[in-house]
Formats: structure tokens, C-alpha cells, sequence
């Protein structure tokens, strides 16, 4: 089968408890679809065997580090790459365990689908309402429940529709009502349901794993997104050939441009035509969002490094703003301390203001009264900015709705926010 030289990128993040076969399935993912080299296979092989195991141990090809090995968990994000004839995968790896909640945030902020597995014996758990609620936070647009080790329930349907129902008790939620869920039986160890269909589960009629993976629409969620253009670098060669040529680089961020299109550039409001959109190859009639590209405007304005250049629905320069504040650092985020903020290339000095609240994200409360926010902490963050940043909600924009702080004595990033 002849393999696409543009085949569409589908970002995942996987969540799931300890031992609910969150490695072995994305092993066996890379299995099925022939991604793993032959020697690494062979090895995986043969540390099964000395392990005294009657089958192979797929979880082995991503439990890579040692302390994970040692402890039989996942503790790092790991980037996993693979692909079908159709599409691209990559996968952050993600680990379950409360104390490493930055990390799934981490691995979660830009993809496309969440895999959230159980074990079909245990049903939800308190990891998987924080899964969920982390999902929910960072707008995923769609979430994959894999109901995992059906064979140790006995590939029971009724079991299958108990833990469906559970899950529609948080998943009926209004805050979860532009998520799409879908359900799927899977046994990871013995692969059904992930790349071919169970004879184990007759009554299961939908799509198996790989399928639905590669039917998602990633680009559904990114369709009608704001413009957002923040400039990297002005080119300005200055020589004879190149003499008045002025281009202004960098990635889209979100939205799409086209030549002729009438933008403007923020902070200073002016506004101009799209003369040209360049590549290295040559010149197009139009960019979307991730692509990297040289834009050149009809009118010689001024334009510098971080300023942004937009086409509709124009953000406002934002000086104080509510936050969702994910945690990272040893030391904890008090009101009054100061810190850099980073939006896109662009950073200011911001104070925080006030801690309004922190979430339970086991239990979706809100913690009241909170006087700091603790490592791994998700909490509501009110800051003050030293110059406005112009960035969209988060709701309303993903790629220009997040930001991170940065500890100014030890340039460590210590936080990431999500714009109100």
C-alpha cells in the first residue's frame, strides 16, 4: 500500500492508573502496526523469557527508564512515535500517579484525543476522575475510555456497561459538554479490540482502537480559530539583490492567512495587506496553523520581534488576568511573589495578585481560602502583568491562551497557565 508523503499528525495523550496496561497497550499499538525494529523486538523477547513470562512484555518498549522498570510504572512522558499508511501518531506517554500531575499536563497540552484506561475489574478510580478533569481542563477535544483486561472479567458485556454508566455520571457534566467520548472493550495483553476485532466480544459493534484513532479529525478542533501570527525574526538582507525586501517570520499559531488578506499588527494597531506568504521552495497562496513561513505586507510599517500580526476577531492587550495555574516547582506560589511570565516569544514581569482558589481534581471541588499553591497544586491565580500581553481564553484558543512563569533568580519554569 502506497504511503502518503503528507499524511495528517494525530497528537495523543495517554492517562490511566497504575497497572491499568497504559504501556502494554501503547506497545502493543506499536506492535500491530510493525513500528517496532526487529532486534528491539527480539530483546523485549528474550527479557520476557528471563522473566519468566509465557508471553511477550510489550509494556517493556516504553517503561524505558530504569528507575520505571524497577518499580513496573511510568513516571516520565514519554514521546512515542509511530504510523499506518494513512496517518501519523505521537503519543505522550503520560504517568498516573497524583504526585506527577505536572507531567501529565505537560504531555496533555497539545493533543489532539486523550486514551484514558481502566482496568475492567477496578471500573473508576481516583486517578480517573483526575485524568478526566486534567482532559477537561486543557480542552482535549476528544477522549478514547479504554476498558482494559477484559479477559480477566471474562469479556463480561454487562461489566462494559456498568463502567460506561459510571462515566457518564462525571462525563454528562455540562463542563464536558463539547467532549466527545467514545467506549471501547480492550484486552491489551492479547490485543482486542486495538488493531482487529475481538471474536472474544461479539457485542461490541463500534470501531476498534487503531480505527477510531485514525478516523479523528484532528484539525476539526482547529477550524475556526482567530488568526494569530506572533512574528519570530524580521529578514531585512540589506543587499543590492534584496535591498528593500522586508519579511517577518515565524509560525502560525493558530487560524489561516491568505495573500490579499487585511491584517493587523499589535501592539500598535496598524494595519496592512498580505503581499506574500514564502517558504524556502517558493511562495503560497495560503498558510494554517503549525506552519512555519516568511509574511511580507504591501506597506512598509513598523514591525518587530514578538509583535503579533492577526487577521479577525482582534485580542485586547490584557494587563491583569484569572488563570488556571498548574504548579511545578519544589517551592510554592504564594500571593505577592513575583515572577516572569512567558506568552509565545514574549515575556513580562507579573505579581500575583491573589489565590482564589485550588482544585481537588479528584473530586472536581474547589479548595477555598488557600494560602499557596503546592507542587503538582491546579489552582485559580490572579496576576498583575508589568505590559500587556495579547493573548485569547484558553476556552476560546488553545495556542494562544497558555503561558508558563518563569522563577526569575533560577530561570527554572515553574508554572503553566491557562488564560480565563
Amino acid at each position: 500500500m502506497a504511503i502518503s508523503r503528507n499524511k495528517s499528525v494525530l497528537r495523543i495523550a495517554t492517562a490511566g492508573s497504575v497497572d491499568d496496561g497504559k504501556s502494554t497497550l501503547i506497545g502493543r499499538l506499536l506492535y500491530d502496526t510493525n513500528s517496532i525494529e526487529t532486534d528491539k523486538l527480539l530483546a523485549i523477547e528474550e527479557s520476557s523469557r528471563r522473566k519468566g513470562l509465557d508471553y511477550t512484555d510489550l509494556s517493556l518498549l516504553t517503561d524505558g527508564l530504569v528507575a520505571e522498570r524497577e518499580q513496573g510504572i511510568t513516571i516520565d512522558v514519554a514521546h512515542i512515535y509511530f504510523s499506518t499508511p494513512s496517518r501519523k501518531f505521537i503519543i505522550a506517554d503520560t504517568p498516573g500517579h497524583i504526585e506527577y500531575t505536572r507531567n501529565m499536563v505537560t504531555g496533555a497540552s497539545n493533543a489532539d484525543l486523550s486514551i484514558v484506561l481502566v482496568d475492567a475489574r477496578n471500573g473508576m478510580v481516583e486517578q480517573t476522575y483526575r485524568h478526566l478533569y486534567i482532559a477537561k481542563l486543557l480542552k482535549v477535544p476528544k477522549i478514547v475510555v479504554c476498558v482494559n483486561k477484559m479477559d480477566l472479567v471474562a469479556y463480561s458485556q454487562e461489566r462494559f456497561n456498568e463502567i460506561v454508566k459510571d462515566f457518564h455520571t462525571v462525563l454528562d457534566h455540562e463542563e464536558f459538554e463539547n467532549v466527545s467520548v467514545d467506549f471501547i472493550p480492550v484486552s491489551s495483553l492479547y490485543g482486542e479490540n486495538i488493531a482487529s476485532r475481538s471474536n472474544q466480544m461479539e457485542w461490541y459493534l463500534g470501531d476498534v482502537l487503531l480505527t477510531t484513532l485514525e478516523a479523528v479529525d484532528a484539525q476539526q478542533s482547529t477550524d475556526d480559530l482567530p488568526a494569530r501570527f506572533p512574528v519570530q525574526h524580521v529578514i531585512r538582507p540589506k543587499s543590492d539583490e534584496f535591498h528593500d525586501y522586508r519579511g517577518y517570520a515565524g509560525r502560525v499559531a493558530s487560524g489561516d492567512f491568505r495573500v490579499g488578506d487585511e491584517v493587523s499588527v499589535l501592539p500598535s494597531g496598524l494595519r496592512s495587506k498580505i503581499k506574500s506568504l514564502e517558504k524556502f521552495d517558493g511562495k503560497l497562496n495560503a498558510v494554517s496553523a503549525s506552519e512555519s513561513v516568511v509574511l511580507r505586507l504591501e506597506d512598509d510599517i513598523d514591525v518587530s520581534r514578538g509583535d503579533m500580526i492577526v487577521k479577525d476577531d482582534l485580542p485586547t492587550g490584557i494587563k491583569q488576568l484569572s488563570a488556571d495555574v498548574c504548579w511545578m516547582d519544589s517551592e510554592p506560589l504564594f500571593a505577592g511573589k513575583g515572577y516572569r511570565l512567558q506568552h509565545g516569544i514574549n515575556q513580562t514581569r507579573v505579581k500575583v495578585s491573589a489565590i482564589s482558589h485550588k482544585l481537588n481534581t479528584s473530586t472536581f471541588d474547589k479548595e477555598i481560602g488557600v494560602s499557596a499553591l503546592e507542587l503538582n497544586d491546579i489552582g485559580k491565580v490572579s496576576l498583575k502583568l508589568a505590559k500587556p500581553i495579547f493573548a485569547d481564553s484558553y476556552a476560546k484558543n488553545r495556542d494562544n491562551g497558555a503561558f508558563i512563569l518563569i522563577d526569575e533568580a533560577t530561570n527554572n519554569t515553574v508554572g503553566v497557565g491557562f488564560v480565563d
